[in-house]
């Protein structure tokens, strides 16, 4: 069992990650507030353990808001977890693949989108299935 570390919000395009204690996940939509993605990109997942290995790599410590995701999870490997469902609190999360690194990783921190291709380090990202509120701490486990 893991637990919930960070939760960020996108509320618009390109601006910087807005940090939160709790969020409210709307199925099929993504959290309240937030910009809407693309429908198999409502929610999105970074691991710890994944992200502490990126930071190894670029030899450095990174804040995680940088990979804009928006949670923060320990305990859970994401990797080649697509069709599986991730509960975070009393979120239902169906993983709908990889989020792959892109170029604003390099403009935050030079070699950051290298140090995230390997093993889904840039995370995951999926649809909401039903209405929840997540909060910092919360247990995050495989359903």
């Amino acid at each position: 069992m893991g637990t919930l570390q960070g939760i960020w919000i996108k509320e618009a395009r390109g601006e910087p990650m807005t940090a939160v204690d709790e969020a409210k996940a709307l199925a099929d939509q993504g959290f309240a507030g937030g910009v809407r993605e693309a429908s198999t990109r409502q929610v999105t997942v970074l691991a710890a353990e994944a992200w502490a290995d990126a930071e190894a790599t670029v030899g450095m410590s990174v804040d995680p808001a940088l990979r804009r995701a928006n949670l923060l999870v320990a305990g859970v490997d994401l990797a080649g977890t697509t069709g599986r469902v991730l509960r975070v609190g009393g979120l239902r999360l169906e993983i709908t693949g990889e989020t792959k690194p892109c170029h604003q990783m390099d403009d935050a921190v030079d070699g950051l989108r290298a140090a995230l291709e390997p093993d889904w380090r840039g995370g995951a990202h999926g649809v909401v299935l039903s209405d929840a509120t997540v909060r910092m701490g919360d247990p995050v486990g495989w359903d």
